[in-house]
């Protein structure tokens, strides 16, 4: 499956994260060809505030794949990771992450405290951003004017 389904995937999972009345962010983790895990944000349905779409996709993963760690795999989410996410994608060490919108308040890959960049981090992807951007901000946009 090429890079811009599971972006297209990631948009899908987004799109039932608003339709639950959650932020519409959506991830994907992808092993080769194969989808491994998806999800939208649930912090709203799980009452947990660390249930971003990134955690809940890398959960599913890690369970499937019976491992902590997924090294095989790349991560394709709607919007910039925050902090605690960029921090879980180096915590699971994985490969390559892919996201759509820039997220100049709260992201942590490109903006904020580049959590990728620190001394700190103990791994760090390949970081494509502004994949299916347009889309994925507009989507954000919607539903947050909506809620006003």
């Amino acid at each position: 499956m090429p890079r811009r389904n599971f972006m297209d995937l990631a948009l899908q999972e987004a799109e039932g994260a608003a339709a639950r009345g959650e932020v519409p962010v959506g991830a994907v983790v992808a092993c080769g060809d194969a989808v491994v895990a998806a999800a939208g944000n649930e912090t709203i349905a799980r009452s947990d505030p660390t249930a971003h779409a990134e955690i809940v996709a890398i959960r599913i993963a890690c369970a499937a794949l019976g491992s902590q760690r997924l090294g095989a795999c790349d991560l394709y989410v709607t919007l910039e990771p925050c902090a605690m996410c960029a921090a879980a994608i180096s915590f699971a060490r994985i490969r390559r992450l892919y996201y759509g919108a820039a997220d100049e308040k709260g992201g942590a890959v490109e903006n904020g405290p580049r959590f990728f960049a620190q001394p700190t981090c103990h791994h760090a992807p390949e970081v494509y951003s502004g994949i299916a951007a347009t889309a994925s901000a507009a989507l954000l946009r919607t539903f947050f004017a909506r809620r006003r």
